[in-house]
């Protein structure tokens, strides 16, 4: 039995469609792609890595004694092997963050949206906590708290989360009341729709590439402050995290005695991780900015023809118009 060649024609271009979701979009970014490649790589050293390696608070040789084929990063002030514990940290310090990221996330968001979208006294209330919050200075103000309150992962995630929530709220409510005036949201209100359903089902998903880059912000933020609160000894510092193995490195006077291996694994992790996700979010932005979107192939397009941007406005035509 034949297909005819229309119906075949058809079939082809229908294989060879472009994915236009999201995710393959976020793949298809180079910068997107090599974040996803090295978060995914933390994540799963994280979830699997403890498995492997051995107990990060067993005291295993020596102190400070430098990489070798026995210990591949050394061992720390305590005599523990560097690489357990950083594997370790990772868990910890990897569950606090993307934690706090998506409570800071989550709250900023029904904060903001609640009070651009309904206006009036409901407003006027939490812009007021708003503002207290992001005018007092988030850093000394968790130190303050986490001082006060029983040290460990959970309490510096419950500080960072208190004093983080603000500036996503202030940013999502500026975006609301912009679209709060479009004709699909006035189609919205005509139809009867609900408040709730207007803000999370019509709004909410014009705002998805908002919410991934203010997720991601706020997921670097928390790794970076609970790494720095830990390592100023505000936290636990018998369980394992990445702030807690610079704490013990400090205090250890790990660079007087020229013992770096205690100190730049960690540290290069949390810059990696750091990276990586900035990677993200810049993918993000290209993705959903027409301006950034357009600019990569107006570069090359550019290049391949040996040309240089001017200060007028171009126009491009094809050849023979």
């Amino acid at each position: 039995m034949s297909v005819p060649s229309g119906q075949a024609s058809v079939a082809a271009k229908a294989v060879r469609r472009p994915r236009s979701g999201f995710i393959w979009q976020l793949m298809g970014n180079r910068k997107a792609a090599v974040g996803v490649v090295i978060v995914l790589f933390f994540v799963l050293l994280g979830v699997f890595g403890p498995f492997i390696t051995a107990d990060p608070a067993a005291f295993v040789s020596a102190p400070h004694q430098p990489p070798s084929s026995e210990y591949l990063l050394g061992t720390t002030g305590q005599g523990q092997d560097v690489l357990a514990q950083t594997v370790a940290g990772a868990r910890t310090s990897l569950a606090v963050g993307f934690l706090v990221g998506l409570a800071v996330m989550v709250i900023g968001a029904a904060i903001g949206m609640v009070a651009g979208f309904l206006g009036g006294w409901v407003d006027s209330v939490l812009s007021l906590l708003t503002n207290v919050f992001l005018i007092i200075p988030g850093m000394p103000m968790a130190v303050v708290i986490a001082a006060y309150l029983r040290p460990g992962p959970v309490t510096i995630a419950l500080v960072l989360i208190i004093t983080g929530w603000a500036w996503n709220a202030r940013v999502l409510r500026s975006q609301v009341l912009a679209l709060r005036e479009k004709d699909f949201v006035s189609a919205a209100i005509v139809s009867g729709e609900g408040r709730a359903r207007i803000i999370f089902r019509e709004i909410l998903p014009n705002m998805t590439s908002l919410l991934m880059s203010g997720f991601i912000s706020a997921t670097v933020y928390a790794i970076g402050a609970q790494v720095g609160l830990e390592f100023l000894g505000i936290g636990d510092v018998g369980v394992v995290t990445w702030g807690t193995n610079l704490y013990w490195a400090s205090n250890n006077a790990a660079l007087l005695t020229g013992a770096w291996w205690t100190v730049v694994p960690t540290g290069l992790c949390v810059a990696l991780i750091g990276f990586a996700l900035v990677l993200v979010n810049f993918g993000i932005d290209e993705i959903s900015n027409p301006r950034l979107r357009s600019d990569p192939n107006w570069s090359r397009m550019l290049k391949r023809n040996k040309l240089e941007e001017g200060l007028t406005t171009p126009v491009v035509r094809r050849v023979g118009q």
